[in-house]
């Protein structure tokens, strides 16, 4: 029996709905929900924080103006998703998701728009939503979600990392995800090393790679855990260790014959395709007129 992801999504859209954290933006409060999503952008791509809901209209088309493209406002451009007010313990309007309305890759949920109130973080508010949609998924046999985040906005990459999400791709940003194929993973530094290790039942935390330095170029080790695993694992393993390298400010790339072939993983794969992505993120943003404050070290020629 086939079944229907349009189906399925619709099915984890009402039960995120019908959930204490969320409620559906109603008719008549799109523009809020655009000023929320302004306040995000302007903190994401030019560090600074604005009040949504005291934007005054000049003020907000200067915001868009300094933003540019990314600052451009879509008239209709929502239809594709159902956007979602974060509600606080109290019922106050804290933040802000959004679920597409068709699954992306592998027949997951697609997330976007997750942004809190400062004042309202640090109290598991982001974390809740984001446990809430992957309930919401495996209860409609869906495979977890998938988001994306820019590279330059190092607080939210971080944040995902924190909370245990897979990179699963660079092609335009950084593409994060949880799904049921992925078990939990932990990345610790040992021996001036780091090793990404995966939960394992009885086995407990099994090492699958090492990431060390040869002068200024990545050694990167296999164990044997890793050499046996297959699927998704040995799939998002390296791009998920290549991610913490770089926010740890440590080599991507083995050496110039792997610098000179690494446009071949620029959408995802080995750690020196992350590194031809991040330089090339970073040149655009500072194209762009913006600070580029990064732990990233550019491949020296």
């Amino acid at each position: 029996m086939l079944r229907s992801w349009d189906a399925a999504v619709e099915r984890a859209q009402d039960r995120l709905a019908a959930g204490p954290r969320l409620t559906v933006v109603p008719e008549g409060e799109e523009r809020r929900f655009a000023l929320w999503d302004l306040a995000s952008l302007v903190e994401g791509e030019l560090g600074e924080s604005v009040d949504p809901d005291g934007l005054a209209p000049e003020a907000e088309r200067g915001w868009r103006e300094r933003l540019g493209e990314s600052g451009r406002e879509w008239p209709g451009g929502e239809l594709y998703r159902r956007r979602y007010w974060v509600l606080a313990a109290d019922g106050a309007v804290a933040g802000t998701v959004a679920v597409d309305n068709w699954t992306k890759g592998p027949g997951q949920l697609a997330v976007s728009s997750l942004y809190l109130r400062p004042e309202a973080r640090g109290c598991g508010l982001a974390a809740g939503v984001l446990d809430e949609v992957y309930a919401a998924a495996a209860a409609e046999g869906l495979p977890g979600f998938r988001l994306e985040a820019h590279w330059t906005w190092q607080h939210a990459v971080r944040y995902y990392l924190r909370r245990g999400l897979w990179v699963v791709g660079w092609k335009h940003s950084i593409g994060l995800s949880r799904m049921p194929q992925l078990p939990p993973y932990r990345v610790r530094e040992e021996d001036g090393r780091l090793l990404l290790l995966v939960a394992d039942g009885p086995q407990g935390w099994v090492p699958l790679l090492a990431a060390g330095c040869e002068g200024r170029w990545l050694r990167l080790d296999e164990t044997a855990a890793y050499r046996g695993t297959d699927g998704w694992v040995r799939g998002y393993a390296r791009s998920t260790l290549a991610l913490h390298l770089a926010l740890a400010g440590r080599p991507l790339v083995r050496g110039p014959q792997w610098w000179a072939e690494a446009w071949r993983w620029s959408d995802t794969g080995e750690p020196e395709g992350l590194a031809y992505k991040i330089e090339h993120f970073e040149q655009l943003a500072q194209a762009a007129g913006r600070r580029v404050v990064s732990p990233y070290r550019p491949v020296s020629p």
